[in-house]
């Protein structure tokens, strides 16, 4: 199956094919569709596949950077509290709710793959979350969960990094803490959404410097990937490039004791079944 990619290289940016070579830019034969958020919004992925086959490489592997998928999406909706002990993790002695918990990320809170994560100046207490998260194609209000597949155009990988002090900085809102620049990562590509077998049942794990910190399976979520979508399609109009981060599992660095929080030098890799791996470093704010 194709991949594809937003990277930028010699200061221009590109969506492209991926291949084992590199990329193959696709966005200057398509300029009306100028990133790939058009390209769903015009139910264009099959077009790009065509245009993909027997390309040669234009963007060699090190002449490029990777930078999130879909570059201005106009939401990124985050699950949380999604996996069997997440919710014992909290320790408030409350049970899982019925409904589930969301919260918005901007996507300059992101960086592409192989790309560091920012400690930023303000906090020490960078933590990774590693998700799968899904991207819209076909848009849309109170979609039922027996169409919501429809509306799935793509996956990708998600380190959802957190500042865990700053999550605690009022009483119950966590914006700030998750959405500091560049502390979270996205990517590396788009593997075009096919079938409800690519979400149903997947490993995803997260390793930090090798060690495996988290591992579990989609299968297991609370909520799972159709009932997110008709959640948030109750309140809110879902439009094709939109991203749902889809909830990670037990076992972040904050849940250690004592914590064991993300430091420069670190590499943090996500991998899961099907999609590919998502790796990052860490750095300190400039």
């Amino acid at each position: 199956m194709t991949k594809f990619a937003t990277y930028t290289a010699n200061g221009e940016t590109f969506y492209g094919a991926v291949t084992d070579g590199g990329m193959i830019a696709l966005s200057p034969r398509f300029p009306q569709w100028p990133t790939m958020r058009e390209v769903f919004a015009a139910d264009a992925i099959s077009e790009l596949e065509k245009a993909a086959e027997g390309k040669a490489v234009t963007h060699p592997n090190g002449s490029f950077a990777y930078e999130i998928p879909v570059p201005a999406p106009e939401k990124i909706i985050c699950v949380g509290v999604n996996f069997p002990d997440r919710n014992a993790e909290y320790k408030d002695g409350q049970e899982a709710l019925p409904n589930m918990s969301l919260f918005v990320r901007f996507p300059g809170s992101f960086t592409g793959h192989d790309r560091p994560l920012i400690r930023p100046k303000a906090s020490d207490k960078l933590d990774y979350e590693g998700e799968i998260a899904i991207i819209i194609g076909k848009g849309g209000r109170h979609i039922s969960q027996a169409d919501a597949y429809d509306h799935i155009a793509a996956v990708t990988l998600c380190n959802e990094g957190t500042l865990r002090d700053w999550v605690r900085h009022a009483k119950f809102n966590v914006t700030q803490g998750k959405n500091f620049d560049q502390s979270g990562a996205m990517g590396p590509w788009l593997v075009p959404f096919k079938s409800r077998e690519q979400l149903e049942d997947v490993r995803i794990t997260t390793r930090v410097n090798g060690e495996l910190r988290q591992d579990d399976r989609t299968s297991r979520m609370l909520f799972p990937i159709p009932r997110q979508i008709e959640y948030i399609s109750t309140f809110t109009t879902l439009k094709p490039g939109d991203i749902i981060v889809t909830g990670t599992p037990t076992g972040a660095g904050a849940r250690f004791d004592p914590p064991v929080y993300l430091k420069p030098g670190d590499v943090v890799e996500i991998e899961a079944e099907g999609i590919g791996m998502l790796r990052n470093g860490v750095e300190d704010e400039a």
